[in-house]
């Protein structure tokens, strides 16, 4: 039962974090400098459904949106859906990147479960929401367009303030939400040693108590006189 329950609850959380991404997109988007890769919110849902689901969820919360998109659903900011914006389209290494980004950010939380650090959870979303996606986006405009690698490091440049305000967001909301609702991540070292409100791992054993003499049946003065006089031998 306990399975049953904590498996709804995961597939709860996925669905509602597949939905936070694709509303993400509802803004709209915009593009600068020419370029075919848009401005989006969704990359904040990708930091923050890492922050707060862990790597395995997150992932799944990810590929969950993306196979929506391939089914032709507009979830993509701007409307747009379809098989093509993952497979043809410039900016389809990005959607990618949101997939492998949300996986890197949950597995960097979880390292630091049960806690949530502030700190800690800017580096996971940068290294995450930020390298990640930027390295897989720019692989595949390079390969995909012809592009020069030099130039679609330097065209990334454009997106990173809104970026790094996104990372600020996410981290900082990652941080009240686990301070809210402790155990959305589970620790990643399971070998780790639980602490027990009521029973702790080191009280020492309990002493058992010593076996009281047997108790004799009480006896009159007469029967003991008695027993005195048969075992008397004058």
């Amino acid at each position: 039962m306990a399975a049953r329950r904590s498996t709804a609850r995961d597939l709860a959380q996925i669905a509602i974090f597949a939905a936070l991404i694709a509303a993400l997109g509802v803004p709209g988007t915009m593009f600068l400098a020419g370029n075919a890769v848009p401005i989006t919110l969704q990359t904040l849902g990708v930091m923050l459904t890492g922050s707060l689901l862990g790597a395995r969820k997150g992932a799944l919360a990810v590929a969950t949106f993306l196979a929506l998109v391939a089914c032709g659903l507009p979830l993509l900011a701007g409307g747009r859906g379809g098989i093509q914006f993952l497979t043809v389209e410039p900016s389809a290494g990005y959607a990618w990147g949101f997939l492998a980004g949300a996986f890197v950010i949950g597995l960097l939380t979880q390292q630091m479960m049960p806690r949530y650090r502030l700190w800690f959870g800017l580096v996971a979303n940068a290294v995450g929401g930020v390298v990640v996606v930027y390295l897989i986006g720019t692989l595949w405009v390079w390969i995909g367009t012809g592009a020069a690698l030099g130039t679609a490091l330097v065209r990334n440049g454009i997106y990173l303030p809104g970026d790094a305000l996104k990372v600020v967001i996410a981290s900082v909301v990652a941080t009240q939400v686990h301070r809210a609702y402790p155990g959305l991540i589970a620790l990643s070292r399971p070998n780790a040693p639980e602490v027990h409100a009521s029973f702790p791992a080191d009280a020492p054993a309990a002493v058992p108590a010593p076996a009281s003499a047997p108790v004799l049946p009480a006896t009159s003065g007469e029967e003991r006189a008695d027993a005195i006089g048969r075992t008397d031998p004058r």
